[in-house]
């Protein structure tokens, strides 16, 4: 099968954009009549109309919407390689990146000026998260939360086995925290990921809780946060994600001693992306990020 020439769909693209071959010829520094040619050229190859007029006004046909988002997304890919393959002759490049939510704003994005700073070379691309598309392989690394153990991927562990208990900063006096028999008296906040920390908690403490799994059940850790906040229950969170919280007066950790956890936040990757140049770059910086090595 014969691909279309990218100058043509480049030209196809710019017109799209525009609703217009007059400002397309101006963004691709090309005359009407050049763009125009492009055009027909890209239908007569394709035998389809791309595009219409209605009043006098330039629009996609049917084939043409539908054939635009495959070009726009094709041409950003092709943009994207391109860049990677030439930042510094190959030593650097995009690194497509996915990351917990939480973990991301709170802990991993106030370092990154840092990263930036020392590896201009790399481009970080942030991927949506999803815990669906943890489990497939279109990136080139990911800080996910769990045991470590990925199918396929090495992983390094970041932080986040400290767990600690939050509570809302003003409590009343009956309400106040001192003592661990004390969480008692209040509605637990539960997260997915770990629905049995409470009860290890308890269980550690000698708490008996009269609903130790029956609080409300909340998917992000900073909902659980904004949830303490609101006078809601108790959160038991990892720690690297809430200090911040803590220190602003947000909330409160009435107690020094954190449970420790056997999960984690880990920095993983398919073992067949370890040799990338971007992404071992990526990769001794975060291990002396995790580290606290200056």
């Amino acid at each position: 099968m014969r691909l279309p020439p990218l100058h043509l769909l480049q030209a196809f693209a710019a017109t799209a954009r525009q609703s217009s071959i007059s400002a397309a010829a101006r963004e691709l520094h090309l005359t009407q009549g050049a763009v125009s040619k492009k055009i027909l050229a890209l239908e007569g190859l394709l035998g389809v109309d791309l595009f219409g007029r209605i009043k006098g006004r330039l629009v996609l046909s049917p084939a043409g919407l539908r054939y635009l988002p495959e070009v726009d997304s094709a041409l950003r890919l092709l943009e994207q390689a391109t860049l990677s393959v030439m930042t510094l002759r190959g030593r650097g490049g995009v690194l497509n990146l996915m990351a917990t939510p939480t973990f991301g704003a709170k802990w991993l994005i106030p370092r990154l000026p840092h990263f930036m700073a020392r590896h201009p070379e790399v481009f970080l691309n942030f991927l949506p998260y999803s815990r669906e598309a943890a489990r497939e392989a279109g990136f080139d690394c990911a800080l996910l939360y769990g045991n470590g153990d990925w199918p396929g991927m090495e992983s390094h562990y970041i932080a986040g086995r400290e767990y600690a208990v939050i509570a809302p900063p003003h409590l009343s006096a009956d309400q106040r925290i001192r003592r661990p028999r004390d969480v008692a008296r209040h509605v637990l906040l539960h997260h997915p990921a770990e629905p049995e920390a409470w009860a290890r908690w308890c269980a550690l403490h000698r708490v008996d809780h009269p609903s130790i799994r029956g609080g409300p059940q909340l998917d992000q850790v900073t909902s659980i946060v904004r949830a303490v906040m609101a006078g809601m229950g108790l959160g038991l969170v990892p720690r690297c994600v809430v200090q911040d919280d803590i220190d602003a007066g947000l909330v409160c950790s009435p107690f020094t001693q954190d449970m420790e956890g056997g999960a984690g936040y880990h920095f993983t990757y398919p073992e067949n992306k370890q040799h990338l140049p971007p992404l071992a770059s990526f990769r001794d910086w975060l291990l002396q990020e995790a580290s606290g090595a200056p």
